[in-house]
């Protein structure tokens, strides 16, 4: 269902059924253990996946820096200028 650099890859899935009446499957929501890293200042435009592929040389693991945030949105961490984040260690 996801692919294998997903945040969601492997994760316990629930069934429930939508105001529809439609069956669906939802992914189990996922407790973020601390994490450990460096404040960074954004800078204007900053994007997670240029940072990601910077740190990690695989922009797909932008999600690392939206988890180390507790960042349900990835993209507001970016969206204002000036803003510290954590970005994790590697």
């Amino acid at each position: 269902m996801f692919l294998k650099t997903s945040r969601y890859y492997d994760l316990p899935t629930v069934g429930a059924t939508g105001a529809d009446g439609r069956e669906v499957t939802a992914v189990r929501l996922r407790l973020l253990p601390p994490t450990r890293g460096q404040p960074r200042a954004v800078r204007g435009g900053d994007q997670l996946d240029m940072m990601a592929h910077e740190l990690t040389g695989d922009g797909t693991r932008f999600w690392h820096i939206a988890d180390a945030n507790s960042e349900l949105e990835a993209n507001t961490l970016v969206a204002q200028h000036g803003r510290v984040i954590n970005v994790p260690e590697r």
